[in-house]
């Protein structure tokens, strides 16, 4: 049983965007760790409904080649670790109002929470004063 089957099945109607873009990109780790699987990616790309959809998957097959070529040189090589690296990780759960920020699955330092935003308390009577700047 190959890796692709250990972790989907492949017995599916219609797939959403995500979990194609997740199946595509486990494929291109598959095949770079001499997996061949191009029947369930065709039907993949097939699957897809708009150019958009279909280029997301061609994206993250490339990616998953991409990471598990960079994962297998920099790593021991061995299939089983870079598959367990890339494709099963670990599950980050998020919490609501604490969004995940650096890493690979975060969101880059332009997006982190800024004050810049924040609304003023309610009690604050600072923004109907006059400006220090026309006191004497």
């Amino acid at each position: 049983m190959s890796f692709y089957e250990r972790e989907y099945d492949a017995d599916w109607d219609t797939l959403e965007k995500d979990a194609a873009t997740d199946r595509a990109y486990a494929i291109g780790v598959a095949e770079r760790l001499g997996e061949y699987n191009r029947e369930e990616l065709e039907a993949i790309y097939a699957e897809m409904d708009t150019a958009y959809n279909r280029s997301m998957v061609e994206l993250a097959y490339d990616e998953g080649r991409n990471e598990a070529k960079d994962a297998a040189r920099s790593g021991s090589g061995d299939p089983e670790a870079v598959w367990a690296e890339l494709v099963e990780g670990e599950t980050t759960v998020v919490e609501p109002g604490e969004p995940p920020t650096g890493g690979r699955d975060g969101l880059p330092e332009a997006l982190e929470p800024t004050e810049l935003l924040d609304r003023q308390s309610v009690d604050s009577t600072e923004a109907t004063d006059r400006p220090e700047f026309l006191d004497r």
